[in-house]
């Protein structure tokens, strides 16, 4: 009998369903595992009961423990001898920990199902926890601690004493016994065969919802308390200076903290405005006090204070209004000189839900103003389509020449983009060129023009201007679709010098006006493309860019941003490790920026925001960075610092199911040239609630883009600029915020660096494939079996199935969607427990060697040493080798098909043509019916009538001509 011990802790659950007939239900939980039984007591009239009791399960075998699931089902007491189901769920193996394992005694959150039907709605959750341990072990581990302590306690040492759980054998209140041990006495080993999670897994966690109260705006994570002091100004101070007036400054002191406000110089009534936010463990104190101060260059001299017991400072919570400021009287202390003048403040004690919060100093951020929390946008994008035509009337800078012209177009502002035609000789100097160009251009354009040049190609590298033109954007129209768009004549100007300038003034007093020089062009802004600045492949916005062809939002995404832990030190400061940790959400083009917690491993941020979700299928992306610009110091340094990269998340919102909390940690993986890191984790809350669920289906049968994407498509080598230039801009734009959103984070969270080369990702690509096909193969294997006999009753089966369908065609389809529809049911109870992450094994970023990383980050161009470019450039002509032989045996075989008919080989040419013949002689003759039994019994018969040899169409195919015998 195995000594292994299961407990199941029921804590509490939350949004049952009334199932009583009164708007209520009396629930209790009853567990299956391994063939045993057990149930919690009742909860009369609760439907967010709370039971806090453990069941106690004996483990037949280890083995179980890794294989059985944990069948929880909730019930309600109607009356005697009936019950009635309120849902149920299945916990996972992977769920349950060793008992001193690493969050073993963390709770789990298990969504409720009416049954194991797909058709079934979730309904209430339950939170469980879930661990094993070896009673054996414990007992005598027991016995050793009661014997040493025991003997410990005997000698005249003083002892220290702390709460260790004993054999946690259940009791008929669901506690457990305790057993005081010596703090330098260690935990027994538990037992190295047992099973246990990774590091780079998923871990569920305990949602922060509260139950039982109304939802509020920050329902997602944990309530911080924080004082709250706004200071507003000053009246009357005294003076304290030969110049008749003072510098004052406010200190506001909790405990042992403190914190300033800026000096305002020489000003008796100064004017602050600003807040400041202590957290609850800071401001432990029992008074808060405010002083006055006048700043000199001595020192400092005291003008008057004002002091709050904490106990009665009022408490605020939202929509409650603001706390009106009030003037307050400055009082004197001891034998200094009687105050003067009044400050008007308030202060409250509220939370991270406060208005006031994003403005405020806080404490936990340093008081550094810079570091609070903030939303960007990025500007709306637009693709800009210029069709150069022509020009007319150029005037070539050397007489007895005919110019060899090339029209040049740039876009000035925030980012630079140049694109130029081909060039073209016109003996009427009048080239034309019927290019198009592509550009990326974003909202606002009062600072953005057109540049466009005629240039005359006057040697290598040498060209002379013949005339340019400035348009700006705002005089370029917009479309929604692909309606016809007028060409427009723009007058050339050209550099003149003095002399020309003033002949040009007396023609024009004349009367006598010159041909002008002019170029055709066909400028529009396309407002029905969505501008790509991210990966299609995790994109978290589709809409064109014109706002009259946006549909309504389908959900509402919201995101707690909990906190981390055990995050890796990052930078050191005054001799000791450090990390001041910000997180970045990004989704759609809004952009979101936690506070800066500074000097902490574990930082808590408990911030919450909402996103309209306009398609399901798009990727909501968050990282973790270290706040670098904290500290100041020289420009030049500044510029220089980068904000370093701690990890990153991915969620796919079509993974989630609607009105679901998800709260779950995950690990923060990085790829460095070192290797794979792990550099802590990060606690997340998502939920995605439904607005317009029929509008959530539609969208899985809506194309993934723009229709004009598809109906008037972009060249292929364009999207990949266009791409580029559209980060470029967003980069730029999102660095000129205060405070600005750092180039190298945003480049991060674009995954700007995506279409490097990567042998380890080519490799991880190839395995991917390898996997989707892996099935294929599977079935290829079973269907190799069929043919082979190795089980005769599956077979057999199988040529009653043929002959069926074969006799019946209008049962294929049917049955085949009819079989996945049963794969699908089936496959239904093991679906993801939770959302997808970045996975280590999938990159292959675990099974990759230095020099492979090493050539991964290297930037471009290139700073290697000859020799190890070298050495790069072999491998992969190498592997190049390897898939030019792959490309050619595929292309050798699609001209073996084609070689069928075109005489090529005309033997085998004759041959086919007449074994066309005889089968349409015999198929003509022959019911279908037949000729496909005889095919199908030909192919399954017994190995007894095999040879082993390739089969005859096969043997005709690879004697077929192929375009490779004339290849150089």
């Amino acid at each position: 009998m195995s000594n292994l011990k299961l407990v199941v802790e029921v804590l509490h659950a939350s949004n049952l369903p009334p199932k009583d007939g009164e708007g209520s239900a009396s629930a209790y939980v009853e567990v299956s595992f391994d063939a045993q039984r057990l149930r919690t007591k009742t909860k009369v009239k609760d439907l967010n009961p709370v039971w806090n009791e453990k069941l106690e399960f004996t483990v037949s075998d280890r083995e179980v423990l890794e294989e059985e699931y944990v069948d929880v089902n909730v019930y309600t007491e109607r009356k005697i001898g009936y019950r009635h189901l309120l849902g149920r769920a299945r916990v996972e193996p992977e769920h349950i920990r060793r008992y001193d394992s690493e969050g073993a005694r963390e709770p789990i959150s298990v969504p409720l199902e009416k049954g194991w039907s797909i058709f079934t709605m979730n309904k209430g959750e339950l939170f469980l926890n879930l661990y094993y341990y070896d009673e054996e072990r414990a007992a005598r581990e027991q016995y050793r601690i009661k014997k040493e302590s025991s003997a410990y306690a005997s000698s005249a040492r003083p002892t220290e004493y702390r709460s260790i759980e004993k054999n946690p054998s259940s009791t008929t209140d669901g506690s457990f016994h305790r057993e005081e041990i010596r703090p330098s006495e260690s935990v027994h080993k538990w037992d190295s065969q047992a099973s246990s999670v990774t590091d780079f897994d998923v871990k569920a966690t305990v949602s922060t919802r509260r139950q039982n109260d109304v939802a509020l705006r920050h329902d997602l994570v944990t309530e911080m308390k924080y004082l709250f002091i706004k200071v507003e100004m000053a009246r009357g101070l005294a003076i304290r200076d030969a110049t008749g007036s003072s510098d004052p400054f406010v200190e506001v002191k909790v405990g042992n903290v403190k914190v300033e406000t800026a000096v305002i110089s020489q000003n008796l009534n100064p004017v602050w405005r600003e807040v400041f936010a202590i957290a609850e463990d800071r401001f432990s104190a029992q008074f808060l006090e405010i002083t006055v101060w006048d700043h000199d260059v001595i020192g400092k001299d005291f003008l008057g204070f004002v002091a709050f017991e904490i106990a009665e400072i009022p408490e605020r919570r939202p929509p409650d209004s603001p706390l009106a400021t009030q003037w307050y009287k400055l009082e004197s202390r001891g034998s200094n000189k009687r105050a003067e003048g009044e400050i008007m403040l308030s202060v409250w004690i509220g939370t991270q839900a406060d208005e006031a919060f994003p403005h405020a100093r806080q404490s936990d951020s340093g008081w550094v103003p810079y570091t609070r929390s903030k939303i960007y946008l990025t500007p709306r994008l637009w693709y800009m389509r210029v069709i150069v035509h022509g020009a007319q009337g150029l005037v070539p800078t050397k007489e007895n020449r005919f110019p060899e012209c090339s029209a040049r177009i740039e876009l000035t502002g925030v980012s630079t983009q140049v694109h130029r035609t081909r060039w073209v000789t016109n003996r009427h100097l009048s080239p034309e060129w019927g290019e198009e160009m592509l550009f990326v251009v974003a909202e606002p354009f009062a600072d953005e023009f057109l540049c466009v040049k005629v240039l005359d190609k006057m040697g290598p590298n040498k060209d002379e201007v013949l005339g340019s033109a400035k348009i700006p954007l705002l005089d370029v129209p917009r479309r929604l679709n692909y309606r016809p768009v007028d060409a427009r004549w723009y007058d050339l100007e050209r550099e003149k010098d003095l002399k020309e300038v003033i002949q040009d003034v007396a023609d024009k007093m004349k009367g006598n006006s010159k041909f002008m020089s002019r170029i055709q062009l066909t400028i529009c802004l396309e407002g029905g493309y969505h501008v790509l600045d991210e990966s299609t492949h995790y994109s978290s916005d589709m809409r064109p860019t014109d706002k009259r062809l946006w549909k309504p939002p389908v959900a509402m995404l919201e995101l707690g941003l909990i906190g981390a832990s055990g995050l890796v030190p990052m930078k050191n400061r005054d001799g000791r490790s450090c990390t001041d940790a910000y997180c970045v959400a990004k989704y759609g083009p809004k952009w979101v920026r936690t506070r800066t917690v500074m000097d902490s491993m574990s930082p808590k941020w408990n911030e919450q925001y909402t996103w309209e979700v306009y398609d399901p299928c798009t990727v909501l992306t968050v990282g973790v960075f270290d706040n670098q610009h904290l500290i100041s110091s020289t420009a030049e340094k500044v510029q220089s610092l980068k904000d370093d990269v701690v990890g990153k998340v991915r969620i796919r919102l079509s993974t989630l199911e609607t009105d679901r909390t998800y709260s779950h940690r995950y690990p923060l993986i990085v790829l460095e040239k070192s290797g794979v890191k792990r550099k802590g984790e990060i606690e997340l809350v998502v939920r995605l609630t439904c607005i317009r669920r029929f509008n959530i289906m539609q969208a899985y049968v809506t194309p993934l883009l723009p229709k004009l994407h598809y109906q008037r498509p972009f060249n292929v080598r364009h999207v990949e600029a266009l791409r580029e230039a559209a980060m470029r801009i967003v980069i730029s734009r999102l660095a000129r915020s205060e405070p600005p959103l750092r180039a190298e984070v945003v480049k991060y969270m674009l995954d700007v660096d995506a279409y490097k080369w990567s042998f380890r990702r080519s490799k991880a690509n190839w395995n991917r494939i390898s996997k989707v096909f892996s099935s294929c193969a599977s079935l290829l294997t079973w269907f190799q079996d069929i043919c082979g006999w190795k089980n005769p009753l599956t077979t057999v089966l199988v040529h009653f199935l043929y002959f069926i369908l074969v006799w019946y065609p209008e049962l294929i389809l049917p049955t085949f969607f009819l079989y996945m529809f049963l794969i699908g049911s089936w496959q239904y109870r093991f679906r993801p427990r939770h959302p997808p992450h970045m996975d280590v094994n999938l990159s292959l970023a675990n099974a990759t060697n230095s020099e492979e990383l090493d050539e991964e980050f290297d930037p471009l161009p290139t700073a290697k040493s000859p020799e190890i470019i070298r050495h790069r450039y072999d491998r992969l002509r190498a592997l190049g080798g390897r898939i030019q032989t792959v490309i050619g045996d595929l292309a050798t075989q699609l001209e073996r098909f084609h070689a069928l008919v075109n005489w090529r080989d005309p033997r085998a040419t004759t041959i086919f043509i007449l074994f066309c013949l005889l089968a349409a002689v015999v198929l003509y003759l022959t019911p279908f019916r037949v000729i496909a039994i005889l095919v199908g019994v030909y192919t399954l018969r017994h190995p007894r009538f095999r040879d082993g040899m390739p089969p005859i169409p096969l043997n005709f195919f690879r004697r077929l001509p192929a375009l490779s015998d004339v290849m150089l």
